[in-house]
């Protein structure tokens, strides 16, 4: 299985098709995939604890993604700012009205702010001001690497900026981010919605999927769960989306998960609806991990849930 937390993860060609196929397609797997896990293999086989630093490293380091044609337009018209984040200058693009309540939107691995294409013009319409970044080591942020802090740590210095935001919706990486650091709105004010897309459960079956998509040992998920622990001063499981999630306090939580997503299963976001007092599963079919965000129903939904 794809693991869209690592460079390995290939945005293949569905990205620029129109409409769902007939069939479930798969991810094909990357160039240079097979010479990957042989390298970390036998760097693993002479020494398990350089083995796990050069896959910590492979695992936040995101590709710089070639820019599609459609990206430059989807930002043409936005108010662009930088904002100072610990990881380092974060991009930042904003539509509508200054005045109006605002909408955040937090893009996924290896995305980028432009990937909300198809959100902009429904959110504009229903009033909101939209609010999108780049995250670190992405687009036209600061950084090689990241990790589900830094990224975390970014959303909120954006949200500190920002005014009053009327809700966040987040995807696959971003929303692991917002619910696990968790993002909070000033002075303790509750989150009106929250939208999670495609999210993963918490950081442990992530590296379990790591491990088994670079045919690494299960020894990784115990180093990767130890390195968590230590450099945050908090457990991995802590970082999980339900348990960590409702100190966002959101008023109101939308789960939408594909049913056929290869890359998140979709018993992940089953698991983190019913883990989560009061949120709200909604299931697809046929969109898999990244076309749910460019379907006209899923974004029509999630606006009429924002309002």
């Amino acid at each position: 299985m794809t693991n869209t937390y690592s460079p390995a993860y290939l945005l293949c060609a569905e990205e620029t098709l129109a409409a769902p196929p007939a069939v479930a397609m798969r991810y094909p797997e990357p160039a240079g995939l097979r010479w990957l896990r042989w390298q970390l293999g036998a760097l693993w086989a002479l020494s398990p604890a350089l083995g796990f630093r050069q896959a910590w490293r492979v695992f936040t380091t995101p590709r710089k993604l070639p820019t599609k044609a459609w990206e430059a337009p989807a930002l043409a018209d936005a108010r662009r700012r930088t904002v100072a984040a610990a990881s380092g200058a974060i991009a930042v693009y904003e539509w509508g009205p200054a005045a109006a309540p605002a909408v955040l939107l937090v893009h996924g691995w290896e995305h980028r702010a432009s990937f909300w294409r198809a959100w902009m013009g429904p959110l504009l319409a229903a009033g909101y001001r939209v609010v999108a970044l780049d995250g670190p080591a992405h687009g036209a942020s600061a950084g090689r690497r990241t990790t589900l802090t830094d990224f975390g740590g970014a959303v909120q210095a954006v949200v500190d900026t920002v005014g009053e935001v009327r809700a966040i919706v987040a995807h696959s990486f971003g929303a692991a981010s917002v619910a696990g650091l968790p993002v909070r709105l000033s002075a303790g004010a509750a989150l009106p919605r929250l939208v999670l897309i495609s999210a993963p459960e918490g950081p442990r079956p992530v590296a379990e999927r790591f491990a088994d998509f670079l045919h690494l040992p299960a020894d990784l998920v115990r180093r990767f769960a130890g390195h968590i622990e230590r450099s945050t001063g908090r457990t991995a499981d802590s970082f999980a989306v339900a348990a960590a999630g409702p100190g966002t306090r959101a008023e109101r939580v939308l789960v939408l998960h594909d049913e056929e997503d290869e890359i998140i299963p979709f018993a992940e976001g089953q698991h983190i609806a019913v883990a989560w007092p009061g949120a709200r599963l909604h299931a697809t079919h046929g969109l898999g991990h990244n076309r749910i965000l460019r379907d006209a129903e899923v974004v029509q939904l999630a606006v009429d849930f924002i309002g």
